[in-house]
């Protein structure tokens, strides 16, 4: 029998990540990357967050992408909100961050930095791999016509008559979407957000401050207008961008590098950078507002990266959701192809998570500008949000809910809201808002499960390139994991509703887990708060109990006001 053959359409990070992952777990199969350019080549989108490394390591590719010495990211400095005040977002304290020899190894604080790429170089060396494990790689080819029958594609046409015929194919072409068009997939832009970037690349600007050797943050700078991005890519290049409204430009009466280079150069922050730098003079523009296709998956093909949605970039998770999401296509393949868990499933299940994942980014970058009182009329969209979580709330309030945490992470084992912790989200929204936020399970002493009219369901967890399937409750479209820490919690509240006890079990629990007992028990009390939040849990007072003493803490090692001129200035 002849081996399986996946064709992938696009040799950016998704594609290139569907492809390599199918070569290590299904090496047998036989998988085509179509790309219409010759790398390298720029791409925007160049801030990475953490969670892609633990892919980078399952690719077998961090190594690559470590040596080729992109700086090191720290975090994020922010000017936003009703505030001119600078405040950091870091993964790692900077204080903290310890510069050693690179390149380096996966191992201590690189497990909790990122990568700031270039993405001409990042994406070479992530399809060079491909190639390297063995896909056939085909560049400078262009696709002219999908061939379908029904909801099935048949083949792909070339640019000079050629078919290439496969088992299943991959639609990565980006904002582009050839097979996503092809096959009439509807795209929706659940955000009444429309923006346009534009943006240039930077010789030998100054870094706004300099952390060890190769560490710094990007730098978000909102503007009465818009707002700016200041990315270091490499150690004498810098990605340096605008985002503005539609609407604001249009009434501008400027054109776009005219108002691009009046916001940079006036900027307090970005100016004084620049002072030195030369322009590529590479001006690009795009429209950069949020989409989403309606549906990621057909008969015999899948949307990965951002033919199957984009959310705003400023929370940088594009490279995230397409890394994630690619890594969701792969494992669906190789899930049908064992024949052991149902076809169906899979799939549907690839295009209800995903849209899941896009989805909070595009809802949290919404909440973000809300956050800017220049953006207020977004309010209401967090209204809308709240009531499609079955909730009746006012504008405020809604973005108070959203701002708390708002719903539980489609990655059923964080607390989390697009990659934010609901600890982080709490203080950003104090920082937004003014004033404190309050968690739920502070108000009562006693916290007791309700899981009336909940039934179980079946989800994937995908792991050493297997799905194996878990257990989640449902319930009003919201979805409680069985399994892993959450299931820890779960016990403990079976036996257990006393909040000072449900705090010491939680202590005792990570004491066994040989974790640092801080982050573990702080990650239990954020997935208790979810609960509560989401109606998993109900709380109560009774006279006779201790109250557990909680609160967001409004300075803390990895959020806290901007702290470069004490600290860093430039020096390790």
């Amino acid at each position: 029998m002849a081996n399986k053959r996946t064709v992938i359409i696009g040799g950016g990070p998704a594609g290139s990540t569907v492809g390599s992952l199918l070569k290590r777990h299904r090496p047998q199969m036989d998988v085509t990357i179509i790309e219409r350019e010759k790398f390298p080549r720029d791409h925007v989108g160049e801030s990475q967050l953490p969670t892609i490394n633990d892919i980078l390591m399952e690719l077998g590719v961090w190594d690559k992408v470590e040596a080729a010495n992109f700086p090191i990211k720290i975090g994020a400095t922010y000017r936003w909100g009703n505030s001119d005040d600078l405040w950091d977002f870091e993964f790692i304290p900077g204080q903290d961050f310890t510069q050693t020899e690179r390149p380096g190894k996966f191992e201590g604080q690189r497990m909790q930095t990122s990568f700031q790429v270039d993405r001409a170089v990042y994406d070479k060396i992530l399809l060079d791999h491909s190639k390297e494990l063995g896909c056939e790689v085909r560049e400078e080819t262009r696709v002219v016509k999908v061939h379908r029958d029904g909801d099935r594609v048949t083949g792909l046409e070339l640019e000079g008559g050629e078919m290439v015929v496969g088992d299943y194919y991959i639609d990565a072409t980006g904002h582009t979407g050839i097979l996503r068009r092809a096959m009439e997939v509807k795209v929706e832009e659940p955000t009444n957000l429309k923006n346009v970037a534009f943006w240039d690349y930077w010789r030998d600007a100054d870094w706004a401050v300099t952390i060890g050797k190769d560490g710094t943050r990007v730098q978000v700078l909102s503007l009465g207008y818009g707002w700016i991005w200041f990315i270091p890519i490499g150690p004498d290049r810098t990605s340096v961008g605008l985002i503005i409204p539609a609407a604001y430009l249009k009434e501008s009466g400027k054109k776009p590098e005219e108002i691009y280079l009046e916001a940079i150069h006036t900027d307090d922050r970005v100016g004084p950078l620049l002072k030195n730098a030369k322009c590529e003079d590479a001006f690009s523009t795009t429209k950069d507002w949020s989409f989403m296709a309606e549906r990621l998956h057909g008969e015999n093909w899948f949307l990965a990266g951002e033919s199957a949605g984009f959310a705003d970039p400023i929370l940088a998770a594009g490279l995230t959701l397409a890394h994630i999401g690619a890594r969701h296509v792969a494992y669906t393949i190789i899930g049908i192809e064992r024949g052991k868990l149902d076809a169906d499933w899979l799939k549907t299940s690839y295009t209800n998570n995903q849209r899941d994942r896009m989805s909070q980014h595009i809802r949290f970058a919404d909440f973000w500008y809300t956050g800017n009182g220049l953006f207020t009329d977004l309010k209401q969209v967090t209204a809308e949000i709240a009531d499609d979580a079955g909730l009746n709330l006012t504008p405020d309030q809604a973005f108070q809910w959203l701002g708390t945490g708002g719903f539980l992470n489609d990655n059923y084992l964080a607390a989390s809201v697009a990659e934010y912790s609901v600890s982080a989200i709490k203080v950003i929204s104090e920082r937004f808002r003014g004033g404190k936020t309050t968690w739920a399970i502070a108000k009562y002493n006693w916290i007791e499960l309700d899981l009336d009219g909940a039934v179980e369901e079946k989800v994937p967890l995908m792991l050493d390139g297997r799905i194996n399937e878990e257990t989640v409750l449902v319930r009003n479209n919201r979805r409680l994991p069985k399994f892993g820490i959450m299931n820890e919690l779960l016990q403990m509240l079976n036996t257990q509703g006393h909040t000072v006890k449900l705090a010491m079990g939680m202590e005792r629990y990570a004491n066994s887990m040989g974790a640092p007992p801080v982050q573990v028990v702080e990650h239990m009390i954020a997935l208790l708060e979810n609960l509560v939040q989401e109606g998993w849990a109900k709380g109560s007072v009774r006279d006779d109990l201790q109250f557990f003493e909680y609160e967001t803490r409004a300075e803390g090692p990895n959020i806290h006001a901007n702290r470069d001129d004490e600290l860093f200035n430039g020096s390790s």
